[in-house]
């Protein structure tokens, strides 16, 4: 049960269907980025505890396998129930623990509640097949391929602070309904928005030991987890550094990594402007840019780059800024090493020529949305994340040496391309290095039937409910020799 102390509540970790504190007697502070206190403890798990969650999911897993898809279904469609039931309150937790305003930390539930049921549907339309062996030649009609898709075992489901529901439901939701058990690590700043949604599985009767939920720093278990012998699959969604190793270490299972990116949006002189705008304006600046897909770059034709930025920076001086509570657009970034680092960023470009067209004030870790018009390729800014309100815009003389740049990037996870002319449009979107691009819209992940992937620094693997399913299993063959 949560413990109440001093007004700030202890949370328990969910160790095989049990909420436990953990022997450790260590707890981790919670601070919100913007009421600036701490609003909750979590636990400060142990490796023996991790041990001991993974040798009751390989148990629980094997029975949970048996079950059928729509008996697995109807736990989940429960879980999607309960969170419905206390989508306000989840709301809340979220806004007070990320900073995410309320209006968007609703959306973010609600789409959560839409993607579980929707992944009970998917898997329940996904079927094997069968395969005859005279399809080869020389190969016999007696022989007869059943394949299905069975599940991997543990899956291990580490997610980010910027999502904490919806890209921990996407990864256990899929894993869940494939027939695996799941050992789920949220974010530190995050893990109280996971607990709550993991209370409201708890609630749907989920067989015991079949998830666990661990909290702690992954400086003290996330080697740990990652390289445990009794792991089967990673999903993680975090840095490009973090993702990186973890490929380097985790031998012979498979993975899945969703990481960064430098999202270009690339403006062509014929774009119409308004449509453009609008577009960059929510792509760079909801959530103060603490997207992967955030626009982070605009390349735009010199042609019109006077007049773009004129319009992005009456659209920028309109935005809200401050609190999540009263919705506004540019909300505290998750703390001071967050926001030092965007300072920086502008610093940089600013010291090397960059223009400052508006922004670039701060106070503590809450800064003004930030245009930077003549942005050159010497500029950090230009080929960093910054994971903030800060957006450089690079003029360019042709959609060719716009194409060169964005591809000049070790990041490739999305791209928009604004045009009027869909063969240019469509010229664009096969020249570019990335998992997605976006013709005439800012990137964004979704729908969540739609495939979500990146490549090159960005991450390996496809996501999206269908692929997730995918990835969480594997197939299996068997062969049936009938007699002539």
């Amino acid at each position: 049960m949560d413990i109440v102390k001093n007004d700030v509540t202890t949370y328990p970790a969910y160790f095989a269907g049990d909420w436990q504190t953990s022997e450790s007697n260590k707890t981790i502070a919670i601070q919100s980025p913007w009421r600036h206190e701490t609003i909750g403890r979590v636990q400060a798990v142990t490796q023996s505890e991790v041990d001991q969650v993974i040798d009751a999911a390989k148990k629980a897993q094997k029975p949970w396998a048996k079950l059928s898809l729509g008996e697995r279904g109807a736990y989940l469609n429960k879980w999607a129930d309960e969170l419905d039931k206390q989508k306000d309150d989840l709301a809340t937790a979220v806004m007070d623990e990320v900073g995410k305003n309320y209006k968007a930390a609703k959306g973010e539930v609600v789409r959560t509640i839409n993607l579980i049921r929707y992944t009970v549907q998917e898997a329940l339309h996904m079927h094997g097949e069968s395969v005859r062996g005279d399809g080869f030649p020389g190969g016999s009609k007696e022989k007869l391929g059943i394949i299905e898709r069975v599940p991997l075992g543990v899956v291990l489901a580490i997610s980010p602070f910027n999502y904490p529901v919806n890209l921990s439901a996407s990864k256990i939701a899929p894993a869940l309904m494939a027939g695996n058990a799941v050992i789920f690590k949220p974010a530190t700043q995050g893990s109280i928005s996971g607990i709550k949604m993991i209370q409201a599985l708890d609630k749907a009767g989920l067989p015991k030991g079949l998830l666990s939920l661990v909290t702690g720093h992954g400086s003290e278990i996330g080697d740990y987890l990652t390289e445990h012998p009794g792991i089967n699959m990673i999903s993680f969604t975090g840095s490009t550094r973090t993702g990186k190793r973890l490929s380097q270490k985790s031998i012979m299972i498979p993975l899945v990594l969703e990481l960064g990116g430098k999202d270009p949006a690339i403006v062509c002189s014929d774009a119409d402007l308004d449509v453009t705008v609008k577009n960059i304006i929510s792509g760079a600046f909801s959530y103060s840019g603490q997207r992967c897909t955030a626009v982070k770059r605009v390349l735009v034709d010199d042609k019109i780059a006077d007049q773009l930025v004129a319009k992005l920076k009456t659209a920028v001086e309109n935005l809200s800024v401050g609190s999540p509570a009263d919705n506004s657009t540019i909300v505290p970034l998750i703390d001071n090493k967050a926001a030092d680092f965007v300072s920086g960023l502008i610093d940089d470009a600013l010291d090397k020529g960059a223009t400052l067209v508006t922004g670039n004030h701060r106070d503590g870790n809450l800064l003004t949305p930030t245009l930077l018009d003549n942005v050159t390729q010497d500029m950090d800014v230009a080929w960093i994340e910054p994971f903030g309100p800060v957006l450089p815009i690079i003029r360019v003389h042709s959609l060719n040496e716009a194409i060169k740049i964005a591809n000049k990037s070790s990041f490739g996870l999305q791209a928009s391309v604004f045009t009027q002319d869909i063969d240019k449009a469509l010229e664009a979107a096969g020249a570019i290095e990335v998992g997605t691009v976006q013709v005439n819209g800012r990137p964004s992940r979704g729908p969540d039937n739609f495939p979500f992937l990146g490549v090159k620094a960005s991450g390996m693997g496809t996501q999206g409910v269908h692929n997730s399913i995918l990835s969480m299993s594997r197939e299996k063959l068997t062969v049936v020799n009938l007699r002539p």
